[in-house]
């Protein structure tokens, strides 16, 4: 190469770079991670800070495999599990995170119901932000380069209304510091594995290999597709760790039973301003969960369905339509009826972490798949994180089926008393 070339030949800024890592961070910080992160800040303070930063490694882990199996491969995951081990697990897993990602929809679908009604109540705000929802999936030939500007400044929005939540809590940081030395494993219960969950999320990390293609990183972009990760990471443990941390400072022993308690919890110590803050963040939140959690369980379904994995075809959209609606359905009948949503996030939580080492072990399988990855396999130490991410999501999903799943399926089979 030439002297003159050498000159013509700049190295891309890393942040230009961002993107896929960008979308994930959205759907992993929904109404579920605000309630469940706040929940533990009030009632443990900065003891369980650890957990988050435990979770967001593992998540980082998966979601650079998901990433390298997409730029090495250029191939749907949905095709490759077909190819080598069958389209019976293609479908499993997608039917599976259709499941999840309906659970979920719900959820979110509460969560913009709960910012907005903080200023103006109205039964319907679910239904006009499911027609947008509609409308954006249906309106845009290249759906994922308007999805991830969008996304970008919903990050932004997170990132400030939490931040400045958080200067106005002043957390202690000798606290905060000791949080991050592991303590009370004990103490693991649904709560617990709620914030694992709602930070650890497969389904997310799994869809990475969808998103990366979509941006068209080839070979050449594996390097840019590991710091994309890193960032979506670090910035998932950010925004989790502001709102324990704001929870602890200033809501220390509060009960709160939805995001709206936390909104109105913060009122009388920050005043309007604050409130309103923590709603735009919330909204933020809730919002881009809403949409990207929604594209999750319809395009890996159509990939399973071979029914087409890319923004191009028509059914990724049409069944992420389905989970849209099925979303908003159970919510208003949460809505109208006045049941607390609380048992049913963390349950649709917990159902998650049941599921998850089906799509973990696929991911870890697939990247060590010699045919597959050729010289790009897994190394050591990769494997190694990976592989006791894997274990902890099995053992949760013991503990979870044996201690809360089943136990309240045998209350429900013996009626009321």
């Amino acid at each position: 190469m030439t002297e003159e070339n050498q000159t013509t030949v700049t190295a891309r800024p890393w942040w230009k770079s961002l993107g896929p890592g960008l979308v994930t961070a959205c759907v992993v910080i929904g109404p579920g991670s605000i309630l469940t992160s706040s929940k533990i800040g009030a009632a443990d303070g900065y003891s369980k800070v650890w957990v988050v930063v435990v979770a967001v490694v593992f998540m980082l882990a998966y979601t650079a495999l998901a990433a390298k199996l997409a730029v090495v491969t250029q191939t749907s995951t949905g095709d490759l599990v077909r190819k080598y081990a069958g389209q019976w697990l293609a479908v499993l897993i997608g039917l599976g995170v259709f499941f999840i990602s309906a659970a979920f929809q719900f959820g979110n679908n509460l969560g913009v119901h709960s910012a907005l009604s903080a200023y103006k109540e109205f039964d319907y705000w679910v239904i006009l932000f499911n027609i947008v929802a509609l409308a954006f999936v249906f309106s845009f030939r290249n759906l994922y380069q308007v999805l991830e500007k969008l996304m970008t400044c919903f990050v932004g929005l997170m990132l400030l209304s939490f931040a400045l939540n958080l200067f106005f809590a002043k957390p202690a940081v000798g606290e905060l510091a000791a949080g991050f030395i592991p303590s009370g494993l004990s103490e693991i219960g649904l709560p617990l594995l709620g914030l694992v969950g709602t930070t650890f999320v497969i389904t997310a990390a799994y869809y990475q290999s969808y998103l990366v293609r979509f941006k068209g990183w080839q070979l050449d972009d594996l390097n840019t597709g590991l710091i994309d990760a890193r960032v979506s990471a670090i910035l998932m443990a950010l925004i989790t760790l502001m709102l324990m941390c704001t929870a602890a400072a200033v809501l220390r022993g509060k009960e709160l039973a939805n995001v709206s308690d936390v909104a109105n919890s913060l009122q009388p110590l920050f005043g309007e301003k604050g409130r309103f803050i923590f709603c735009l963040g919330l909204f933020s939140a809730a919002f881009s969960s809403f949409l990207v959690n929604s594209m999750i369980g319809g395009f890996i379904l159509s990939d399973g369905l071979k029914l087409g994995s890319t923004p191009a075809d028509k059914g990724p959209r049409i069944l992420t339509a389905a989970v849209l609606l099925v979303g908003m359905g159970v919510a208003l009948y949460v809505i109208k009826s006045g049941a607390k949503p609380v048992g049913a996030i963390v349950a649709a939580q917990a159902v998650t972490v049941i599921a998850a080492p089906l799509m973990a072990g696929t991911l870890l399988w697939l990247t060590n798949h010699r045919e597959i990855m050729g010289q790009h396999r897994n190394g050591p130490a990769i494997n190694a994180v990976a592989g006791v991410g894997f274990i902890i999501l099995v053992l949760m999903a013991y503990h979870t089926a044996v201690n809360k799943v089943w136990p309240a399926i045998q209350t429900a089979m013996q009626g009321p008393a």
